[in-house]
C-alpha cells in the first residue's frame, strides 16, 4: 500500500519526501500514521528499483532537498499494480480506498471496470463481522447495541459503495 501511494503521488508530480509524507498522511494517515522509518527506506527500495529518481535542490532556508520523481519504468508499474491489484487490495478498505485514490492513472475504461468489478463482487458475497456457526449475522439478529451499530454502519457503507460502483462500472462500460 506504501509503494503504491508513492507512487501514485509522485505520478503526477515531482514531490520532496516531506511533502510525500504528508499526503500520505493525509490519504491513509488517520489509518495508519506513515513513520519516516517505513517511508524512506521504501523511497530507497523505489529509487534502487529504478521507478524514482532523486535530485538535489536548494533549501529555502536551510539544507537542500531531494525531490523525487517517478520514472517511466515508475509509471508503468503504478499502472501494472492498478490494473492487477492483489486480492488483499480488494478486500481490505484502506487498502482499497489507496487504488481508488489513482486508478484514474489507468488509461483504458475497460480495464477500469474490471477493477472496480473485483471489488463489486467481493462486496456482493454476504458477509458479517459476526457469525453463527457458518451464517453471517444481521443487524437486527444482534441484542449487543454496539455490535448492533457496527454492522448498521457497515451497510450504509456497503450499499453507498454498491450503488456507486454499479453508476461507475456502467458509465464506464457505456
Amino acid at each position: 500500500m506504501l509503494e503504491l501511494a508513492i507512487l501514485g503521488f509522485l505520478y503526477d508530480t515531482p514531490l520532496h519526501g516531506y511533502e510525500l509524507r504528508k499526503r500520505i498522511a493525509a490519504l491513509t494517515g488517520h489509518v495508519k500514521p506513515v513513520a519516516e522509518s517505513t517511508l524512506y527506506p521504501a523511497i530507497k527500495r523505489l529509487e534502487k528499483a529504478g521507478l524514482l529518481a532523486r535530485t538535489t535542490e536548494p533549501g529555502s532556508v536551510a539544507a537542500p532537498r531531494h525531490v523525487l520523481t517517478l520514472t517511466e519504468d515508475g509509471r508503468r508499474e503504478l499502472r501494472r499494480l492498478l490494473a492487477e491489484p492483489v486480492p488483499r487490495d480488494i478486500s481490505d478498505e484502506n487498502r482499497w480506498f489507496t487504488v481508488l485514490a489513482f486508478l484514474r492513472h489507468l488509461e483504458d475504461a475497460g480495464t477500469q471496470s474490471a477493477v472496480l468489478r473485483r471489488r463489486l463482487a467481493f462486496l456482493e458475497e454476504p458477509a458479517s463481522f459476526f457469525y453463527d456457526g457458518d451464517r453471517p449475522l444481521r443487524a437486527e439478529e444482534l441484542d449487543d447495541p454496539f455490535r448492533r451499530g457496527l454492522l448498521t454502519i457497515a451497510r450504509a457503507t456497503s450499499r453507498a459503495e454498491l450503488t456507486w460502483l454499479r453508476e461507475t462500472i456502467a458509465s464506464l462500460d457505456g
